[in-house]
């Protein structure tokens, strides 16, 4: 799917942070969006699948049924030039770290990821319990450098994520902890 248009929203109505967080990405020439639904990011993907106002002139924006599938594509975006960008829910982190490790990090394939941080604060599912109590460990044995999304600034934030690649040196992360 292409998001196709360039308006900010109409005059009086403010963005949400999702739209704002695309946006973003947009401006900083990111060309592609790839990754799997969660709750905590239904409102980026609104965005990205245009059930909201589109963002960016030929945004593109390619579903995956898994994380780790997602991760490849952008990979393969990566490699051949275009700037992707991976959604994914934390415990689809589990199902990425091969890939990871194997592909993106051993051949210096940083692509931004923004992660939901689900289970963060013990009141959610009973199975985002482990992986939210130890999302950010998990993120610093594997040198992806993090950030967490501040919805009061998301260009801020999306600004700090990219600063932590070091111009492509490290896959920066970008955690959701709150739905948007």
């Amino acid at each position: 799917m292409t998001v196709t248009q360039t308006d900010p929203a109409p005059a009086g109505q403010l963005e949400t942070p999702a739209q704002q967080l695309v946006r973003a990405f947009a401006e900083r020439g990111f060309t592609h969006f790839t990754g799997v639904p969660c709750s905590l990011l239904k409102g980026v993907f609104k965005v990205l699948e245009g059930k909201e106002a589109p963002l960016a002139e030929g945004l593109a924006y390619l579903p995956a049924p898994r994380e780790d599938s997602a991760l490849g594509v952008a990979s393969g975006l990566a490699a051949a030039g275009a700037r992707p960008v991976v959604l994914m829910q934390n415990s689809g982190l589990g199902y990425s770290l091969n890939v990871l490790t194997s592909l993106n990090l051993i051949y210096d394939l940083h692509v931004p990821l923004i992660v939901s941080w689900r289970g963060h604060d013990g009141n959610d599912a009973v199975e985002h319990d482990v992986i939210g109590r130890e999302l950010t460990r998990l993120l610093d044995v594997f040198d992806l450098k993090h950030t967490v999304f501040d919805p009061e600034q998301p260009y801020a934030s999306v600004d700090r994520c990219l600063a932590k690649a070091e111009d492509g040196r490290f896959t920066p992360v970008l955690i959701v902890k709150e739905g948007i």
